[in-house]
């Protein structure tokens, strides 16, 4: 019986102890991997924001690739006709209507 609440016991201490941030680790970099690519449309203009190195991908609503660029600045202005319109950029995927 006091071998059960000895160990009873050495598992409650054991599940209060923390571990310790490695100080070596920057986290520098968190706030860049939270921020995710915009994608904005007003008329027949798409806008990009926070996607510098990223690949932009358009696809029609049959799921045919109209076009496949690589965005090289933080800020990209893309011209498209009108249509329907699924834009993936990185891991972020939306479907647009231009009008």
């Amino acid at each position: 019986m006091k071998k059960y609440i000895l160990i009873l016991l050495l598992m409650v201490a054991l599940a209060g102890v923390q571990a310790w941030a490695n100080p070596d680790v920057s986290n520098d970099n968190v706030e860049e991997d939270l921020q995710q690519p915009v994608i904005t449309v007003a008329g027949t203009t798409i806008h990009v924001t926070h996607a510098a190195g990223q690949k932009l991908e358009i696809f029609d609503v049959a799921g045919v690739c109209v076009a496949t660029l690589r965005i090289d600045s933080d800020d990209k202005t893309i011209n498209l006709n009108k249509g329907c319109y699924i834009i993936k950029v990185g891991k972020v995927v939306r479907k647009v209507s231009i009008c």
